[in-house]
């Protein structure tokens, strides 16, 4: 749960750092002493909004790599390395997409993510203790997992979702920010002098709590794609060896530690309940097993 506490916690970092610096160069004219401007608001927040969300789209892979350290496999060096990248081919070329890079990074429990700006351009990485851990047939089922992550385009949608809700906060906020710190002035558009100190605070206040239940969305689509994978996985692979993956996940105490960002991109995350299941990135691996079963 910390971590995708945290990893929500970036994307309003991101949000929020976009606005106020843009804000504090003079990008905000979409109010002046007549107003605000809401087609300009809505212009300027889509612009930033969407603008975040491709920006952190185009360096996923980068950032993949800097965070976990995970080393591509240029040139095997040995049989697992081998047998890894003859694996992703195979199915990249049943799934439809180009090859993607392969890399291991080193983690002592089992996980393994996917991600990339593109469905020809992504990133499949697992852990070393996933290696270790699994039996190749369960690594298989795991590597055809993340492959149907890409072949779905998982990473462009949750990007497109993640744009429009930022675009909503940012418009929002504002909005919430321009009507206190009229209201201090007078109140009346004739009394407004523009934004001032009541805005800029209102503003980020506001965006990083709606930005955090608007998170809620972001997360439930990213639960949603977890059971199209397993389902795109066992395609891949095979039911049996999906479901026998999961089953070992599920018998492992914790899961592999992932950065901040890449939190809502592995294979699991931790257990929650109650109010707190609104924010995980991946349902329960109980459920997800029960999907697969057709239970």
């Amino acid at each position: 749960m910390k971590r995708v506490v945290l990893f929500i916690a970036t994307n309003l970092a991101i949000l929020v750092v976009l606005g106020t610096t843009a804000s504090l160069l003079g990008v905000h004219r979409f109010i002046g002493p007549q107003g605000i401007d809401l087609g300009a608001l809505l212009g300027f927040a889509a612009l930033f909004g969407m603008g975040g969300a491709f920006f952190s789209l185009a360096i996923s892979k980068w950032v993949a790599k800097f965070s976990t350290g995970a080393q591509v496999i240029s040139q095997p060096t040995n049989t697992t390395e081998v047998w890894l990248l003859e694996t992703v081919a195979a199915q990249a070329q049943r799934a439809g997409i180009a090859m993607p890079e392969v890399a291991i990074f080193e983690a002592q429990e089992a996980n393994a993510f996917a991600t990339g700006p593109s469905r020809n351009n992504a990133l499949v990485a697992v852990s070393s203790g996933l290696l270790r851990g699994m039996e190749r047939e369960e690594v298989e089922a795991v590597l055809a997992h993340e492959v149907s992550h890409i072949a779905n385009g998982d990473m462009v949608t949750m990007t497109l979702i993640q744009g429009v809700v930022n675009t909503f906060v940012i418009f929002l906020a504002k909005g919430v920010g321009y009507l206190v710190d009229r209201a201090l002035q007078g109140g009346s558009d004739e009394e407004y002098q523009g934004p001032g100190i009541a805005y800029w605070i209102t503003s980020i206040i506001a965006e990083i709590l709606l930005g955090f239940l608007a998170s809620a969305v972001v997360l439930w689509f990213s639960r949603q794609r977890e059971y199209r994978a397993d389902a795109g996985g066992a395609a891949l692979a095979s039911r049996e060896k999906m479901i026998a993956a999961l089953e070992r996940l599920r018998a492992a105490h914790t899961p592999a530690p992932l950065p901040n960002e890449m939190a809502a991109f592995g294979i699991r995350s931790g257990a929650a309940a109650g109010l707190s299941r609104l924010f995980l990135s991946h349902p329960p691996l109980e459920e997800r097993i029960a999907a697969l079963r057709g239970h």
